[in-house]
């Protein structure tokens, strides 16, 4: 059965329409009915709620409007990042590396990278390499100001 916080995916007529988390599911005043409320997931977002049997909440098919429709719980896919018994590349687990493979990466290093990005932005902004490097607004602004 859905339960609060999940993910499920709602068919209408055996085609999926939309995507919605679970955000609460509490008895209706009607004996074995409940109320679900789901946040769609959807531009804009909206809440709405639904009473329905819990086996409509398992999955069961029921009609609304004279529509089929079902509801069912999306599984989320095991990430490849995820921690496994034999396999150590959980990095929310270790404070002493980072997804770089760098142990102990300190405030220097970090330090020299953000150097060398801004460098080759300087080089891109002053037009020495404009293929795909990144472009500093503020310098881009400056640049076309002094064109001005």
């Amino acid at each position: 059965m859905a339960t609060e916080n999940d993910i499920v995916l709602v068919y209408l007529e055996d085609s999926p329409i939309f995507f919605a988390r679970v955000e609460a599911i509490w008895p209706d005043v009607k004996k074995d009915w409940f109320n679900i409320e789901l946040l769609v997931l959807q531009v804009p977002v909206k809440l709405i709620v639904w009473t329905l049997k819990d086996i409509y909440i398992n999955g069961i098919e029921f009609f609304m409007g004279g529509k089929k429709m079902r509801m069912e719980v999306v599984q989320v896919p095991r990430d490849e990042f995820a921690m496994d018994e034999d396999n150590n590349t959980d990095f929310s687990q270790s404070k002493n590396t980072n997804p770089f493979g760098n142990k102990n990466s300190n405030k220097k290093n970090i330090a020299t990278r953000g150097t060398e990005i801004k460098e080759s932005q300087k080089e891109s902004v002053s037009g020495a390499d404009k293929s795909g490097q990144v472009v500093s607004l503020a310098d881009f602004q400056k640049k076309k100001k002094d064109n001005n």
